[in-house]
């Protein structure tokens, strides 16, 4: 059965059961079950290529009327057209009469699902902190109320329209596939979007949403995917993995563009950013500063970008909030955001970016149905109690923070979480958490934490964690630190910080770190065997030998390492090695044709290397980097020769010099630069820094 509103809102049911928390409803599981059996009747129906044309038709009208100013005459009449070849194909010839009924039909049923879904998030939070005998109570009212929607759903089908002819199936796709003028792009978007399977449109209108002031990772957009329900849930499987499927098949569909300077992150491609009329018809709504500010009644997805400092009044419906500050929210905004939290029971992602928030209110703990909930770039020092009450919280990302911010020991009542996210405004961005903090076993991701005080060895437990970083590592407990991670065998990220050596520390200076040394790495003998990315950074006496066995390393950034020795000599020959970042590994002033030798590097395409010593690169051999996409040099100021040979690297798609010395430039530049035949065959050459505008145009 296709995807649609009906598959998502069985996934919810099926997820609900899955749930241990939810042990009372095994007194309902035939009635749930019964209903999700019941579903599948709708769904069938549902799926009939004649639905998805209506869906088609309806997405297409709106997209006309409330896109006309950007679509032009051209793109009018194709969409039209369109329009008009969808009533060919279902044989209704645009009698409005016969659309309007299957219309409302399915608008009822869609109806009859959502206020469905909100009881189940109503009886959520009865249950909660009920004596046991009102407990079985509820559950017996919740088992009628699920007997009275499947009597709705039947009904409802028992009416359902009759189809007549029905369009052949691949009649529809090919009419979806069909190729419009490079001079409409909005129109071929439009049907590339219809072509998608629901989830995977709703995926990308989550995508439109959660946008703001700072570019978004791949894994939050997986967090926030996952909070809303749009991967279903399996015993044994992980909904994150199926979620990263999806991004990943919008970034090959070109829906989404993946970030040049941050890996592992992507914003989504013009035009599909601006499809206001496709959110309102799933009733999503974003305000912007230039748009209209007044949120529908129905809205259950609000994003509110770049917000003066105040937040407008929201219905109690609302399922996703997104609030990205232009500089901080008001006293009144806060009294507002109090308001809407309490208000807002079926909330269940809530993201804040700039609102510069000293604390959040004790509402929060009444959002039984959150989530996720994210706090960025924030003045919080501290969580309220009412935290622990959040047991169905997935995510908590309290990313720059404020000064004296720690985890409460709150956060230890949430059985549900599945990622940390932390980094506090201070000079290294640790923060401290709670001994037991082993109790959480669905964790998979713990970011940004301080593993002094024992928590070192208690990592050593949580064998579930996918993706950990640390931050100020010091001797007295890296030992066990390291002896804790070789124990994760599932992890696949991890990110070490060495604490920094106060008086080397000036941030105007190329010696970051340098007498900040990892201590005790050579105890670090085997990592764990899935890793993919490692990030170190610090001073490195040697590189370590066991680098260069990692079979499964994609990702691999060295900062401020400060070698004397050639760094690649170890890492040329993993296999998968595809993003490398060198930012101040080597302190030598000269690169020889040994770094980067033909046979090395078979899978490399991004390479970056800052270095405020470097002078020279002087050779790459031919036949070198074989997949090499990107090559970016960051604040090289001593640079003053690109190596011989890169004019081979026939792969490299974008060249990116940022903060380099003018002289460089100049002889890079086409109006005669003598080494402009070194760069010529790149497509895109950026340039950054304090350049003169005249050198920027060379």
């Amino acid at each position: 059965m296709a995807v649609s509103f009906v598959t998502l809102f069985q996934w919810r049911l099926n997820s609900v059961l899955l749930q241990q928390e939810n042990e009372i409803l095994l007194g309902v599981k035939d009635q749930i079950l019964s209903l999700v059996s019941k579903l599948d009747e709708v769904g069938s129906f549902l799926g009939d290529p004649f639905f998805w044309t209506l869906h088609a038709r309806e997405t297409a009208k709106s997209f006309l009327t409330l896109s006309v100013p950007n679509l032009g005459k051209k793109g009018k009449e194709q969409m039209v057209s369109f329009i008009r070849k969808l009533d060919e194909v279902t044989g209704v010839s645009g009698d409005e009469r016969i659309w309007a009924c299957y219309k409302t039909w399915v608008n009822e049923i869609r109806g009859t699902l959502r206020e469905a879904d909100d009881y189940v998030d109503d009886f959520i939070i009865k249950v909660c902190g009920q004596t046991e005998q009102d407990q079985k109570e509820s559950t017996a009212e919740f088992g009628s109320e699920i007997e009275n929607i499947k009597s709705r759903v039947s009904e409802i089908m028992n009416r359902r329209p009759q189809l007549g002819f029905s369009p052949v199936l691949e009649d529809f796709q090919k009419l979806l596939r069909s190729k419009f003028d490079e001079g409409t792009p909005l129109v071929s978007c439009m049907l590339s979007y219809m072509n998608l399977p629901y989830d995977l449109k709703l995926s990308l209108l989550f995508c439109c949403s959660f946008r703001g002031v700072y570019v978004k990772t791949k894994a939050d957009l997986v967090r926030v995917l996952v909070a809303a329900g749009l991967v279903q849930e399996k015993s044994g499987e992980l909904m994150e993995d199926k979620a990263q499927e999806n991004l990943e098949r919008l970034v090959d569909l070109g829906m989404l563009k993946e970030e040049v300077i941050i890996w592992d992150s992507c914003h989504v491609a013009s035009p599909y950013s601006y499809y206001e009329s496709v959110m309102k018809a799933e009733d999503f709504f974003i305000s912007t500063p230039n748009s209209d500010s007044i949120i529908p009644p129905t809205a259950r997805h609000v994003s509110i970008l770049k917000a003066a400092n105040t937040i407008t009044g929201m219905n109690s419906l609302l399922h996703s909030l997104f609030v990205s500050a232009k500089d901080g929210l008001s006293e009144a905004s806060s009294d507002c955001l109090r308001n809407v939290l309490h208000n807002a029971k079926f909330l269940r992602v809530l993201y804040l970016e700039i609102t510069k928030l000293k604390n959040l209110p004790d509402e929060i703990g009444q959002l039984l149905n959150l989530k996720y909930l994210g706090v960025t770039h924030s003045e919080l020092t501290e969580l309220p109690e009412s935290i622990s009450n959040l047991r169905n919280l997935q995510t908590l990302n309290i990313y720059w923070s404020g000064y004296k911010f720690e985890l409460s020991n709150g956060v230890l009542n949430l059985a549900q979480l599945r990622h940390v996210k932390m980094f506090r405004f201070s000079d290294e961005g640790e923060v401290r958490v709670p001994l037991g903090i082993s109790r959480l076993r669905n964790l998979q991701t713990l970011e940004g934490i301080y593993a002094g005080g024992g928590i070192a060895k208690e990592l050593g437990i949580m064998t579930q964690l996918r993706s950990l970083e640390v931050r100020r590592v010091s001797e007295d407990h890296a030992d066990e630190l390291y002896f804790s991670v070789m124990k994760l065998t599932r992890l696949q990220n991890l990110s070490l910080f060495v604490e920094r050596v106060r008086e080397s520390y000036d941030s105007s200076s190329s010696h970051w770190y340098e007498n900040s040394i990892f201590p005790c790495l050579e105890s670090f003998s085997s990592p764990p065997p899935l890793l993919q990315t490692l990030e170190l950074e610090g001073r490195l006496i040697e590189m370590p030998l066991w680098l260069g066995s990692m079979e499964n390393l994609t990702t691999l950034r060295l900062y401020y390492s400060h070698l004397s020795e050639n760094p690649t000599t170890i890492l040329q020959f993993l296999p998968d090695l595809k993003n490398l970042e060198m930012k101040e590994a080597y302190k030598g002033r000269r690169m020889e044709k040994q770094f980067f030798r033909a046979g090395g590097f078979s899978k490399l395409e991004h390479l970056l290397i800052g270095s405020r010593n470097l002078v020279e690169w002087a050779e790459i051999e031919e036949g070198a980097l074989p997949c090499l996409k990107q090559l970016t040099f960051h604040y090289c100021k001593e640079l003053m020769v690109l190596p011989e040979g890169l004019q081979h690297v026939t792969t490299l798609q974008r060249l990116n010099l940022w903060f380099v010395h003018e002289d460089l430039i100049r002889r890079l530049s086409p109006n005669g630069g003598p080494e402009n035949y070194k760069i010529k065959q790149i497509p895109l050459v950026e340039y950054r820094g304090d350049m003169s505008r005249d050198i920027l145009q060379l």
